[in-house]
């Protein structure tokens, strides 16, 4: 087999892409349908799988469901956000993990002593947020790929999540998503995206 014809066997399919991105929106509004268990572990089970540096992994998400821990999250965010978290079946608070040094030895067997590459704060707080951050984008993916509608949001205090919900912890707050499904009013039109000629150039 040729190799273009190995990228196209390999290649998903215009349905999967529309879902998956050219018709995929940010969500603003939820119905009340209930999010499972089982679907935000399967969101990680495919989040885990993408590329990260020294494969580091410093993704951690927590969970908002219960009316209780709610009550928590929502004076902590911007207020414009509020009404959209208070929608979602559920929330997620994801979060880079400075301490993730301490499992490369486990992840990444081949490079003995890669944790010890990472003794710096400063070095290991920016390899956390770097790679929280890509993953995070994985995070939006995965859950499109499952069938949900996410509204991926930066408007929040991060220290004061940061204090209620890692307290004690290595834990740094980068981005809340809320999930479930969009209920009518809870999409706005797609706003203009750049053509790929001002985006990309081929040297």
């Amino acid at each position: 087999m040729s190799t273009a014809a190995q990228a196209t066997s390999r290649a998903v399919d215009d349905r999967t892409a529309d879902l998956l991105f050219r018709d995929a929106h940010t969500a603003y509004h939820f119905t009340d349908q209930p999010v499972t268990d089982e679907q935000l572990h399967a969101i990680y089970d495919l989040v885990r799988f993408g590329p990260t540096a020294m494969n580091a992994q410093p993704l951690r998400i927590a969970y908002i469901r219960s009316p209780a821990a709610k009550a928590r999250l929502l004076p902590l965010l911007a207020e414009g956000n509020r009404a959209k978290s208070q929608s979602a079946p559920v929330v997620a608070i994801l979060a880079a993990d400075t301490e993730f040094h301490e499992h490369l030895d486990r992840l990444l067997p081949q490079q003995a002593g890669a944790k010890d590459r990472f003794a710096d704060l400063d070095a290991r707080v920016q390899a956390a947020m770097f790679n929280a951050t890509l993953q995070a984008g994985y995070f939006i993916i995965a859950a499109r790929s499952l069938g949900l509608d996410a509204g991926p949001m930066g408007g929040f205090d991060r220290q004061g999540i940061d204090a209620e919900f890692f307290a004690g912890t290595g834990l740094r707050s980068i981005l809340v998503v809320n999930l479930g499904y969009v209920s009518d009013s809870g999409r706005r039109p797609r706003n203009p995206r750049l053509a790929p000629n001002e985006a990309v150039t081929i040297q």
